[in-house]
């Protein structure tokens, strides 16, 4: 439980919380808290994922400076204020990966860290996809490049594929919705 909470740090997109809180068996303590205002992440699927036992999953390859390089990952994108997950979730896929999607299909939500941050990503399915014009921020570098699910399910495998909503978002998809 909350006691107390003070802000030491207001940014672009993050902020930093120190709160007071009371554990479980009643004692009291400090704990540095990061806040974000929450994501949407989006599987685009290019064919299916109806009946293909094998879909294309449109992946993006995208320089990240705290991975110190490039990762592979799935359109992502943080909610403004106020904004329903699912239509950040469309507004990323045209963003990122240059595609907008006749069916949007809510996967889960997951915490990111919940060790430090109160960051929840909404996950979606997206299909029916139709080209579009992606409209990148200056800081987003991506390339779409469009592999076969076995292809990122062996990258996620050998380790390829490592950022945590793309890995949490494919085996969930190939688990849950395909069966694979």
């Amino acid at each position: 439980m909350q006691l107390e909470s003070r802000r030491v740090y207001a940014g672009r997109v993050v902020s930093l919380d120190i709160d007071t809180v009371r554990f479980p068996d009643g004692s009291t303590g400090e704990l540095e808290i990061i806040r974000h205002p929450g994501a949407a992440a989006i599987v685009p699927c290019a064919s299916g994922p109806e009946g293909d036992p094998d879909p294309t999953i449109l992946m993006i390859r995208q320089y990240r400076y705290a991975a110190g390089g490039p990762l592979w990952e799935i359109p992502a994108g943080t909610l403004d204020p106020g904004e329903d997950p699912e239509a950040c979730a469309r507004r990323e896929l045209l963003e990122e990966a240059g595609v907008s999607a006749d069916r949007l299909q809510r996967l889960t939500s997951i915490w990111t860290t919940p060790g430090f941050t109160d960051e929840v990503i909404h996950v979606y399915l997206a299909s029916g996809l139709t080209p579009g014009t992606p409209s990148r921020e200056r800081d987003e570098f991506i390339e779409v490049v469009p592999q076969p699910l076995s292809q990122v399910l062996a990258s996620i495998r050998d380790g390829e594929v490592r950022d945590a909503k793309t890995v949490v978002a494919i085996l969930y998809m190939a688990g849950f919705v395909l069966g694979v």
